[in-house]
């Protein structure tokens, strides 16, 4: 093809800046891509600042990094200042060279940059409204930086972020009402300390970066629970992958009775156990997605427990398809492969800290009120008319009120709530639990079961073993024994 001529189609300022702002960042994300800028430069700190009372609401995300100068600065300011396909420095979090700019924008349409490096304070700002007025690429320059918000608080070297003008974030609808701000703030909080947890608990190898919402320090969360004694640690698998290694480990969570109500609730997370299940891909030990399988496997209440850590290097944003935001991603195909195989091991172990319970439950319990049956590919569970006390009550009846007494079994069987229990166990299990009998009930059944056994010609090793691997005098067996002892 021959080329007559050629002309220069430079995209409009205002139009282009606009439809930057709709990428698809929350306000968690986006504060979470400025501060790998802060990570990257070598902070310490990193303070997350906010005004939300005054006419003039900002956020405010300063760090003591190595600061930047006025050259580094405008590139920094640039769209598009590096080229995704450059080889990133180790520990560089960076990927397109967009995050700060899109980022920003995606939340206000006024972005302030206070940097000091050395001796060189500079500052730099976009005004959305500024670019739209004189329909360029217009970066201003102030000549003070008395005004600034959080301004003074900048150390002998580091970077202040700024962002005013909070459109998307004050619903001007409802006369300027800042509860959705201060709402999304509490959870950027915690996002971050989901985030940069490795980063928060200074991990072997990974210097500690200290991080705090207007001067509340931030924990580190880590979804995998790897301090507790009952988190069940897989082995550490190297997979290359060309020139890359990636790092996969799988960790099955303790079981509800394991923990404290408090930890439970806690790992659970907002979306609860079945949402946060799967694989947790870290870059540079950033947290990059979470509680997916990546379309390998579908989250059920069996595998809830199963969490795998996937880190790979910056190397591999091409291969994985990190997105701008750092939010979502997509395995190779070798990889997703060997995840595939992965999902099947912890997922069994998962399903095991379960099935097992319930096998355990079954084949220990010696005096079962409810037996499960298994008839093909169904399973029901009925009330066992051979428990001793139906069984010796069923005696004390004529033949047709024998017919009778099986047949309410029977219904009581039948109308047994699965979906309802299900549904319950699978939200709170940690909320569910038998009927209390009060004492005066319990000490009468257990006089009337220790009797019967008795009757029976049961040892006294025996009935003790029965009852106490049994409901309702397992789980209050010392109480039950002092019954059997004063009778």
């Amino acid at each position: 093809m021959t080329v007559s001529d050629r002309e220069i189609l430079a995209p409009r300022a205002s139009v282009l800046i606009e439809s930057m702002r709709d990428i698809g960042y929350s306000l968690q994300t986006a504060v979470a891509d400025v501060i790998d800028n802060s990570i990257t430069a070598g902070a310490n700190t990193v303070k997350l600042l906010t005004d939300t009372d005054s006419e003039n609401p900002a956020i405010g995300i300063l760090d003591d990094g190595c600061g930047m100068s006025k050259t580094e600065l405008l590139e920094a300011m640039r769209p598009g200042t590096k080229n995704p396909l450059d080889k990133r420095a180790i520990h560089d979090l960076g990927r397109f060279g967009l995050g700060l700019k899109t980022a920003s924008f995606s939340q206000s349409r006024r972005l302030i940059v206070l940097t000091r490096k050395g001796e060189e304070t500079s500052c730099a700002i976009w005004d959305l409204d500024t670019v739209a007025k004189e329909e360029d690429w217009i970066v201003e320059f102030p000549s003070s930086f008395s005004d600034i918000p959080w301004g003074k608080c900048l150390s002998s070297s580091g970077t202040l972020v700024v962002w005013q003008k909070l459109d998307r974030l004050i619903d001007e609808r409802n006369g300027g009402d800042h509860k959705n701000m201060n709402r999304q703030i509490d959870e950027t909080a915690s996002h971050l300390e989901l985030v940069f947890h490795r980063y928060l608990a200074g991990e072997k190898g990974l210097k500690r970066v200290s991080m705090s919402l207007n001067g509340r320090p931030l924990e580190p969360f880590d979804p995998f629970h790897s301090r507790h004694d009952a988190t069940i640690h897989g082995p550490e698998e190297v997979f290359r992958f060309g020139d890359h290694e990636i790092l996969i480990q799988t960790f099955t969570l303790p079981h509800h009775k394991k923990v404290s109500a408090e930890d439970w609730n806690r790992y659970a997370g907002p979306e609860g156990y079945i949402k946060n299940q799967g694989f947790y891909l870290y870059r540079e030990k950033r947290l990059i997605i979470h509680g997916t399988w990546f379309g390998l496997a579908k989250q059920t209440e069996l595998t809830k427990l199963a969490r795998v850590r996937i880190d790979m290097p910056n190397g591999m944003d091409a291969e994985w398809k990190i997105d701008v935001k750092k939010a979502s991603a997509q395995p190779p195909g070798p990889v997703r492969d060997r995840l595939r195989r992965i999902i099947e091991t912890i997922g069994a172990g998962s399903r095991r800290i379960y099935v097992s319970r319930g096998k355990r439950l079954i084949s220990d319990n010696r005096l079962p009120v409810w037996i499960r049956v298994q008839d093909k590919n169904r399973i029901h569970y009925r009330l066992n008319p051979e428990h001793p006390a139906f069984k010796n009550f069923s005696e004390e009846l004529t033949n047709q009120q024998q017919h009778k007494f099986l047949r309410l079994l029977d219904l009581v069987g039948s109308a047994m709530p699965i979906d309802t229990i299900f549904s319950d166990v699978s939200s709170t299990p940690e909320s569910v639990s038998p009927q209390e009998l009060d004492g005066e009930s319990f000490c009468e059944i257990v006089k009337r079961t220790y009797s019967i056994l008795k009757d029976e010609k049961y040892s006294e090793e025996d009935i003790q073993l029965m009852m106490s691997s049994a409901e309702p005098f397992k789980s209050r067996w010392e109480e039950a024994k002092e019954i059997i002892f004063k009778r």
